[in-house]
């Protein structure tokens, strides 16, 4: 028999998770914890390189953490602020100053964890009876709605991780 657990989605219900967001949340840990055991061998020095000139593994670290905060903010029909604004802006750049590789994969995958736990407890806050209001998103303030949003931070994130492992698998060799 293995030690090892089966994926988030087949562990069951959350507690004080929605039953209708139970799977933005399970998407969401099953990301972080694939993100963790990819990054537990992986060659820091190698954080900002670009195999055949895709997304390196820290710009996808740094998007992760990012959209989810953005997500986030729509689905409390909130505006980005001009943090955020400067967070997007700079997705894809080391921060100068940044230390050694090891502590900005380090931060980066903290800063993930972080915004998943942030998006587990805006879930356990939202009511099922709000997912289908209106909400815009973006500048051009497309239509959307928070489940919209939600699902969208979790699809977005599991697409992202997927090219993470993908190139974090190549740099490794």
């Amino acid at each position: 028999m293995s030690d090892k657990l089966p994926e988030v989605w087949l562990r069951g219900p959350l507690p004080a998770v929605p039953p209708l967001l139970q799977p933005v949340a399970h998407a969401l840990l099953q990301a972080q914890a694939d993100v963790a055991a990819a990054l537990a061998s992986f060659p820091a020095e190698k954080l900002w390189e670009r195999p055949a000139g895709v997304a390196s593994v820290g710009f996808h670290l740094q998007h992760l953490a990012g959209v989810l905060d953005r997500m986030l903010t729509y689905a409390q029909h909130q505006p980005l602020s001009p943090a955020q604004l400067a967070y997007l802006a700079a997705e894809g750049h080391p921060a100068p100053g940044n230390g050694a590789p090891d502590s900005q994969v380090e931060y980066l995958q903290n800063a993930f964890g972080g915004k998943v736990q942030q998006a587990l407890a805006q879930l356990h806050l939202t009511p099922e009876n709000t997912l289908t209001e209106y909400r815009p998103v973006g500048r051009a303030a497309l239509p959307s709605t928070v489940i919209g949003l939600l699902v969208h931070a979790a699809e977005h994130t599991q697409r992202h991780v997927g090219q993470l492992l993908v190139t974090a698998r190549i740099l490794a060799g």
